[in-house]
């Protein structure tokens, strides 16, 4: 097991050192293989989470059971494809037939095996492009307890929401307990010295009801298909894969 990580990262160093021309078109077949797979979707909700959370852990049952409650809506489930609380998020959805549990895979020098609960499994060469399909076809992220890549997502999704690189997302956080401190360093430092604004801040949503956030992001749904419609992607495939849906599910404008 040893030799294999060292084989690994001697071939990411390489990889990532080398001024290889060749490396760019790994760069655009990622990018190519993201967007043919994942262009027609329809709604989709990105879990993001640490990759050590063991299967009796309360948050792995909380993201199984959180999946399980948006696939019962219709919500595709994405996530990074691994063990620990990606594994509990696609076996969450796995279950309902009508929807697609797809993980989005990265081969690392350790801790990254592919969870057998996918429906759909793309594999990529690359953080940055994996991280872009993360984000580009979902309509909503929930964050659960992680280490430095979950908090890496989490303020890269914080950061094109405020940047407006992306629009109409909302970013739900769970875990109560564990996340509080953070948020209070972020609210006592960053925002009371100017470093975010308000409006900032309050992108994300801390909580631990599981049916308050389906609701919400029920309710977003027809919020994101105006907003295309209003820049004039109303004809775009994937606009009309989310507005399919919706009709679907039989949602109201009365009901946002």
């Amino acid at each position: 097991m040893k030799a294999n990580k060292n084989e690994l990262a001697k071939k990411y160093i390489k990889d990532i050192k080398s001024a290889d021309v060749w490396s760019v078109f790994k760069i655009i077949a990622d990018f190519v293989k993201g967007f043919d797979e994942l262009g027609e979707l329809g709604p989709t909700v990105t879990v993001f989470g640490s990759a050590r959370t063991k299967k009796t852990h309360p948050y792995y049952k909380k993201a199984q059971k959180l999946s399980s409650m948006l696939g019962s809506r219709g919500f595709n489930i994405m996530t990074g494809g691994g063990p620990g609380i990606m594994e509990g998020a696609n076996k969450g959805a796995i279950k309902h037939h009508d929807v697609e549990s797809i993980g989005l895979n990265i081969d690392l020098a350790f801790e990254q095996t592919a969870n057998p609960f996918t429906t759909k499994d793309l594999s990529f060469d690359y953080f940055f492009s994996r991280k872009v399909m993360l984000v580009k076809y979902s309509i909503a992220y929930v964050i659960f307890p992680g280490g430095y890549g979950t908090l890496d997502e989490l303020f890269e999704a914080l950061t094109l929401i405020q940047t407006r690189k992306v629009t109409g997302v909302k970013v739900f956080v769970v875990g109560v307990d564990f996340y509080k401190p953070l948020l209070d360093f972020i609210e006592k430092k960053m925002l009371k010295n100017g470093m975010i604004d308000e409006v900032d801040f309050e992108l994300i949503r801390l909580t631990d009801d599981l049916k308050l956030i389906v609701n919400e992001i029920q309710q977003s749904l027809l919020e994101q298909i105006k907003m295309l419609q209003d820049v004039g992607l109303g004809d775009s495939q994937y606009c009309k894969s989310l507005s399919e849906s919706s009709a679907s599910k039989n949602i109201k404008t009365k009901d946002i």
